[in-house]
């Protein structure tokens, strides 16, 4: 059986297209599973535009952002059964022997390959997951949210394990992408006063982060920062990537403040660091998410207290997947979902 999928295949810009793509047989420890809705994620667009700075292993079905039903189990599966609700991790292969998974890192195994460029990914009918990635969707929760819950991981990793948020502290984040904007929810959700910066053509994103309680900021953010003792803010969370933002965090955090690096980007620096010793900065990377911070995130989302529907921009069939990812590209949207059914 074949279906229709989003396929990048070769490292020259605009190398993405639809192909056709056979249903995988599971491994013993693997499950396929029929996928019913999955997010564009940024790092699919910069595979598409060429902008990416990781190793990617064309051909490549696109994809890390899904959730669906169990369609078939492994013969060495025992938790999980056809029909059931769930969402994937994105860690598709990882070392177990690592000392790094050995200690529930293995987003952080060196070894590690991800859907959606090391692997296939889900933007077609049927993906082999590996059982140990999956986490049951909450009765209730529509499964175009659940599909989201891998980014909002990601944000909350960037937040809440490597920032140092304290109720009532003063956050910068910058850059109004689907992960700055959900890096501003949890920043609210933690008690912070949240700050989301951004650029003129960034207006219609910024919009949205207004419905999770913060202010916006179009350009210098200088007078935000300062605005409590003049010293700047207690933490910046740069979910821009670009150089310029992290020279922006370095002026804005007060003394002994700290930043969350969470954006990628391949520039170099071309300045000086010296403010991060003069300030005594705590500059933190912060890179994908583990099982415990899913389960932490879908409790979230069960719960309402994270709604991810502020940043849902549509629904599209597979075949659209153009449009989708060019709404997304322009700042027309936030956040785009693929229903491969």
């Amino acid at each position: 059986m074949k279906s229709p999928a989003v396929v990048n295949f070769a490292p020259e810009a605009g190398s993405v297209e639809l192909r056709e793509f056979a249903r995988p047989e599971p491994g013993p420890e693997d499950v396929i599973l029929a996928v019913e809705a999955v997010g564009v994620c940024g790092s699919d667009l910069h595979q598409w535009h060429s902008t990416h700075s990781w190793k990617v292993n064309y051909p490549v079905v696109l994809g890390h952002e899904f959730g669906g039903t169990i369609a078939a189990t492994g013969r060495a599966v025992k938790a999980w059964r056809e029909g059931d609700r769930v969402v994937s991790e994105t860690a598709a292969v990882i070392d177990p022997d690592s000392p790094l998974s050995r200690a529930g890192l293995y987003n952080l195994d060196p070894t590690r390959k991800g859907f959606g460029y090391g692997v296939d990914g889900a933007m077609t009918r049927y993906v082999r997951v590996p059982a140990r990635c999956l986490h049951r969707v909450p009765a209730g929760l529509a499964m175009e949210q659940a599909a989201l819950t891998e980014p909002c991981c990601v944000a909350y990793n960037a937040v809440i394990n490597n920032a140092k948020i304290l109720p009532g502290d003063r956050v910068i984040v910058l850059g109004p992408g689907p992960i700055g904007i959900l890096c501003a929810a949890m920043a609210r959700l933690a008690g912070a006063q949240v700050a989301l910066v951004g650029l003129e053509r960034d207006k219609s994103r910024l919009e949205k982060a207004k419905a999770y309680g913060c202010e916006v900021i179009i350009g210098d953010a200088t007078a935000w920062a300062k605005a409590r003792d003049g010293l700047g803010v207690d933490g910046v969370i740069d979910a821009a990537g670009a150089s310029a933002a992290l020279k922006a965090a370095l002026e804005l955090v007060r003394p002994n403040g700290w930043i969350s690096k969470v954006g990628w980007g391949p520039q170099p620096l071309n300045f000086s660091l010296d403010p991060l010793v003069q300030k005594n900065i705590t500059l933190q990377g912060s890179f994908s998410h583990n099982w415990p911070v899913w389960e932490r995130v879908l409790a979230l989302l069960a719960s309402g207290q994270l709604d991810v529907r502020p940043v849902l921009g549509g629904i599209w069939a597979l075949e659209s997947w153009h449009e989708a990812f060019e709404k997304m590209h322009r700042g027309d949207i936030v956040k785009a979902v693929l229903k491969p059914a």
